[in-house]
């Protein structure tokens, strides 16, 4: 029964109504927009450390969970005790076809062992085995670097060939390379002279178990420090203060949710308190006109969330590429779930203007 008045009243009053869902439905679509697009840049930069499928990454003690910051050794590797480990180097740089053109993107470069368990399986093509041989994420390849191309990188003046590419993967939202670490150590550091491979510099042990046991009793070396790798990503350069501003307008969002609504539904109980005041007269309860306006509210909030949630995802299949947008149904039910929350709450503020209203002066006596 407090369904169908509830309808009843919105049928009658169609245009009021209306401007409520619609803005109910412009706010929900902003949020779903801004959720797309926060997920999708936290995707881009933190895709390839959660494609390593480890529980743990050793840096250097003083590296501030840094990546780049670190700086270990080859040797290093020997002091970490762990079922499976592998090191890594990361070097930042652009690469360019070795065709005449001035086309460069800038890429993430990875140094690792041939089969180290971090490593993508090759999609196209093969792992690299030799010296100068790189594999690239698809995205790199559909800039239009394919299997076989020749290309440089950065200030290395020898050529790299693409032997293979990978799956779509980023890192700090540029697209990733693998190479093994002697190609690392060139393109990174050049002809510097090393007195042999456990010398030569990496930035970070990658270890697949969450339990790793540290050596650092040697004083003359950099002491390691074992990060959890979800810890490692919120340290990630710029992540966490984008999450944080980006969920942060979500959050006020929701805010101006509860506010419109209320408002709205305050306005329209004011409008009504005549026709309140004859249903009480009739002895119809308080609680029973409350549960109308809260289900007009649920109604308005269903509506809305529901077309806004189909928009977004409308929307996101005419993006552009280049914009990151991921849509996440897990998340998206949740914030459709607040949202509708919200919305019965701005309604629910207007309930205690019908408990105030008298019957006898509503209706003129």
């Amino acid at each position: 029964m407090t369904m169908f008045l509830a309808k009843k009243e919105m049928r009658y009053a169609k245009l009021r109504y209306s401007l409520i869902i619609g803005i109910m439905l412009l706010v929900s679509y902003v949020v779903f927009l801004l959720s797309g697009l926060a997920s999708g840049l936290a995707h881009e930069f933190e895709q390839a450390i959660t494609d390593w499928n480890g529980e743990t990454v050793i840096l250097a003690e003083d590296a501030n969970k840094s990546l780049n910051a670190s700086q270990l050794t080859r040797g290093d590797v020997s002091r970490v005790t762990a079922g499976d480990k592998a090191a890594i180097g990361v070097f930042n740089g652009a690469v360019k076809k070795d065709d005449g053109s001035n086309t460069k993107n800038d890429v993430t470069v990875f140094g690792t062992e041939k089969d180290a368990f971090l490593l993508p399986k090759v999609t196209e093509g093969k792992n690299f085995a030799a010296k100068n041989e790189i594999i690239i994420s698809q995205n790199l390849a559909d800039e239009g670097y394919k299997v076989g191309d020749k290309v440089t990188i950065g200030k290395y003046d020898e050529k790299l060939t693409i032997v293979g590419i990978f799956p779509v993967t980023y890192y700090l939202v540029s697209p990733v390379v693998y190479t093994s670490l002697d190609t690392f150590t060139n393109l990174k550091y050049g002809s510097q002279p090393f007195s042999d491979d456990d010398s030569k510099p990496i930035n970070a042990i990658v270890v697949k178990q969450a339990k790793a046991v540290l050596d650092n009793s040697d004083k003359n070396a950099e002491d390691l420090q074992a990060i959890k790798t979800a810890d490692f990503i919120e340290a990630l350069p710029g992540y966490s203060a984008q999450n944080l501003t980006l969920n942060g307008m979500i959050y006020f969002l929701f805010v101006i949710v509860a506010a419109v609504v209320g408002i709205f539904m305050y306005v329209i109980t004011m409008q009504k308190a005549p026709i309140f005041g004859v249903m009480k007269a009739q002895g119809i309860s308080n609680g029973f006109i409350a549960k109308s306006i809260v289900a007009q509210s649920f109604m308005v909030g269903i509506m809305g969330v529901a077309a806004a949630a189909i928009l977004a995802f409308l929307t996101s299949l005419i993006l552009p590429a280049a914009m990151p947008f991921q849509v996440l149904p897990l998340q998206w039910l949740v914030y459709s779930l607040i949202l509708l929350a919200v919305a019965v709450l701005g309604g629910v503020f207007s309930i205690r203007t019908v408990t105030k209203v008298d019957p006898i002066t509503a209706i003129g006596g």
